[in-house]
């Protein structure tokens, strides 16, 4: 098996051209970028921009957008506007389907607001129609100077193209299983538009591609080979993951495998929100992903054991979460004021087994009495015992400690 360690032991990139969205760096050895998408309709400007601040504050470095008809497209400047008074600068990216062609030309501060604009190859036009409104879209991109992410996806697969392939698979001595063509077909369209979009301008450092499907199994195959056969960026993620656990354990069955192999450019975890669920769940899930496979650091993560009979008090359950929470809550703050602060790591154990040596691990660590264990909770930082904390105090004790350590340990900016 190939080997993605570098001498370093940091995971080795696939090497492609970079991709420049606003400020926003893709491919060519930039760290992978964070991608979400509102759920609002469009045209409300308001709440779509309260969406989109909501993602970017969470941590999404890119939102997409749903520019379906007119009065979506009208509402962009206004989102951008809206955006610029809450202080949110992100840059969103235009999900067009079907009538991009013509909604990008009658709206032209659309095509201007928008940093990059997302082409599903399946349904830019059918038959005599395709090649020109695909070249429409294309040639407003040049002029706008505007990224384009070519997104292929196995339920809106240009059926042309996957005919193609089925009529060259039937030719075969040994023909492909029905699986493998829809995935060679998936590659040929987003691979064979990429090609298209340069014949009509586009320069080879302004396209991303995607080929999404809702298999984990077949989302690696495809983006193997998609990685084998181009240079492009590529941006990851299933089409449904799902809700809840399931779409997190999918997402992160596939992207692990894709992102260890050092594919992947930008990815997101398109999960279903549970009924009155945060939208941002798909954030946190994205940067935790690519945080625990060292990646990259969003914010603080907290270790904390799982609990066992020795730990039959919640304390040290309540105390981990809500640590995670309140750390989560400060990096807005954090990040503009210390230099590092998303290395830190913290640790909240729940008993004398594993406890104090997990905590002399981290910065913080924290060693909770277990069942029957005497009332004390020894605090470690940087791998020395500092404090024994009792009482009813212990919460805000040990976030003060936190909050201490923070403003000591790390460079102030500016």
């Amino acid at each position: 098996m190939t080997d993605h360690l570098n001498a370093a032991g940091a995971l080795a990139r696939r090497i492609t051209r970079q991709v420049r969205i606003g400020k926003v760096k893709v491919g060519g050895g930039a760290p992978v970028v964070v991608q979400s998408m509102t759920n609002t309709d469009t045209a409300d400007h308001i709440a779509t921009a309260i969406q989109v601040a909501q993602l970017a504050r969470a941590g999404s470095e890119m939102v997409r957008i749903t520019v379906n008809n007119e009065e979506s497209a009208a509402a962009v400047p206004r989102i951008l506007e809206q955006l610029a008074k809450m202080n949110v600068e992100v840059p969103l990216v235009g999900d067009f389907h079907y009538n991009g062609h013509r909604l990008l030309t009658q709206f032209p501060e659309c095509a201007e607001g928008l940093a990059k604009y997302r082409i599903n190859p399946g349904n830019v036009g059918a038959g005599q129609k395709k090649d020109p409104q695909f070249a429409a879209i294309i040639e407003l991109a040049c002029k706008y100077d505007k990224p384009v992410r070519i997104g292929v996806n196995w339920g809106s697969l240009d059926q042309s193209v996957l005919a193609r392939i089925m009529d060259a698979n039937a030719q075969r001595a040994e023909p492909l299983d029905a699986g493998a063509v829809m995935r060679e077909a998936l590659v040929t369209s987003a691979l064979e538009s990429a090609a298209k979009a340069e014949e009509f301008g586009m320069a080879r450092d302004r396209i991303i591609l995607s080929a999404k499907v809702s298999s984990v199994q077949d989302l690696i195959a495809v983006y193997r080979m998609l990685a084998a056969r181009s240079d492009y960026p590529l941006h990851l993620g299933l089409t449904e993951a799902g809700m809840g656990s399931k779409g997190i354990v999918a997402s992160t069955a596939a992207l692990a495998v894709l992102l260890q192999e050092g594919i992947g450019d930008t990815i997101r975890v398109s999960l279903t929100p549970e009924p009155g669920g945060a939208r941002t769940q798909e954030v946190v899930v994205a940067q935790e992903i690519l945080q625990s496979m060292g990646l990259r650091a969003f914010t603080p993560m907290v270790t904390a054991c799982p609990g066992c009979g020795r730990t039959t008090s919640t304390f040290f359950q309540e105390l981990a979460q809500s640590v995670q929470t309140y750390v989560r809550d400060k990096m807005p703050e954090w990040k503009t004021q210390y230099d590092g602060v998303e290395n830190l790591t913290l640790a909240v154990m729940g008993c004398i087994v594993n406890g104090p040596g997990e905590s002399k691990h981290a910065n913080i660590g924290i060693s909770l009495p277990g069942t029957g264990e005497s009332p004390a909770a020894p605090v470690f930082v940087d791998g020395q015992k500092t404090v024994t904390l009792r009482g009813d105090n212990i919460a805000n004790e040990f976030v003060a400690i936190i909050d201490d350590y923070v403003t000591t340990k790390y460079t102030r900016k500016g």
